[in-house]
């Protein structure tokens, strides 16, 4: 009897240990959501953009450059005697509002205070990282963001809601250059 257990515990071993079948998905991933994430934010960028397109032509007093980032700015004040070229690792004094299109102070430079940034190392929201390296020392310029460069899709959780392009009043009081800056 107990060389049949054996035996038969043996067969079962032998005929038991087949080649693992590799187990099949629960689902199949199509890439179709991020197909339609792309769509939907196309479509909110074109519709934004149309948006900042009119307020734009609205504001007959202010001539709006367009950036190579996405965004449209005017001068407010130009300075004609300072030549310096923001680099990398520079640290800047800055301070600057945050209005929705129509002009209305969600943030103002009171509340927000004088900034302290670091060039490409701060956490200021992507538009204003790359609109304060087009100022000179001394001078202020008014930009407008679609709300992918702002505060995206998010918001900021606070005053600013979901998919929200802003105007943005920004001043560069003072440039602290570094000896260790690239470029």
């Amino acid at each position: 009897m107990l060389k049949k257990l054996v035996l038969l515990f043996l067969m079962i071993l032998v005929f038991g240990c087949g080649q693992p079948e590799p187990r099949k998905p629960v689902q199949v991933k199509s890439g179709q959501f991020f197909k339609q994430s792309i769509e939907r934010s196309k479509e909110l960028l074109a519709k934004e953009q149309q948006i900042i397109q009119q307020r734009i032509e609205k504001d007959s007093t202010a001539t709006y450059l367009t950036s190579d980032s996405g965004f449209w700015y005017t001068f407010e004040k130009q300075s004609d005697t300072a030549t310096y070229q923001l680099k990398s690792n520079d640290e800047v004094l800055l301070s600057y509002t945050v209005m929705q299109l129509n002009g209305d102070t969600i943030y103002s430079n009171e509340e927000i205070g004088i900034v302290p940034h670091l060039i490409d190392k701060s956490q200021l929201f992507p538009g204003l990282r790359n609109a304060v390296k087009l100022l000179k020392e001394g001078e202020k310029a008014t930009f407008i963001f679609p709300s992918s460069l702002a505060y995206g899709y998010k918001g900021d959780n606070d005053k600013i809601g979901p998919a929200t392009p802003i105007k943005s009043s920004l001043e560069l009081l003072k440039i602290i250059t570094k000896n260790d800056s690239l470029n």
